[in-house]
């Protein structure tokens, strides 16, 4: 990653306020700064003095390099997230079957310990279960009173 960002100075860290403050470029604002950027091009004199064309056409051209860079990052992104998704369930599904063959035939072994470890991940949501089931009741509970 550090040999990425060496490589790539140019790269900026936005914060969430100035990702959300600046205007966004899809494919239609793609077209629109095409032609904005030929109308500029062709007709220099309506510009402003202080208009640098030069530092758009960077822009354009950085933008249009990085663009099919960032779909393939993109892609390559969902199929890593689904991946890890897939893998995970697998996972997880293995460690279930796991979990629930050494309860049936881990009693009075060795295993307790690690089957009761193992059973903490439930715990949790038992309570949440437990105290959804009773909110309902105090909500009626208070609508009576």
């Amino acid at each position: 990653m550090n040999t990425i960002k060496e490589n790539l100075l140019f790269l900026v860290d936005l914060s969430a306020d100035d990702r959300k403050a600046l205007p966004k470029m899809g494919d239609k604002s793609r077209a629109f700064v095409s032609i904005a950027l030929e109308v500029a091009t062709q007709n220099p004199e309506f510009l402003p003095r202080s208009f640098d064309l030069d530092e758009m056409w960077k822009d354009v051209q950085l933008f249009e390099a990085l663009y099919p860079l960032l779909l393939s990052l993109t892609q390559l992104q969902d199929l890593l997230d689904d991946t890890a998704l897939a893998v995970g369930s697998e996972v997880y599904a293995a460690a279930l079957q796991v979990y629930n063959y050494a309860k049936v035939s881990g009693q009075g072994t060795d295993l307790d310990t690690m089957v009761e470890e193992m059973g903490q991940r439930f715990s949790r949501r038992n309570r949440k279960v437990k105290s959804q089931q009773v909110a309902p009741e105090k909500i009626a509970h208070q609508l009576h009173s």
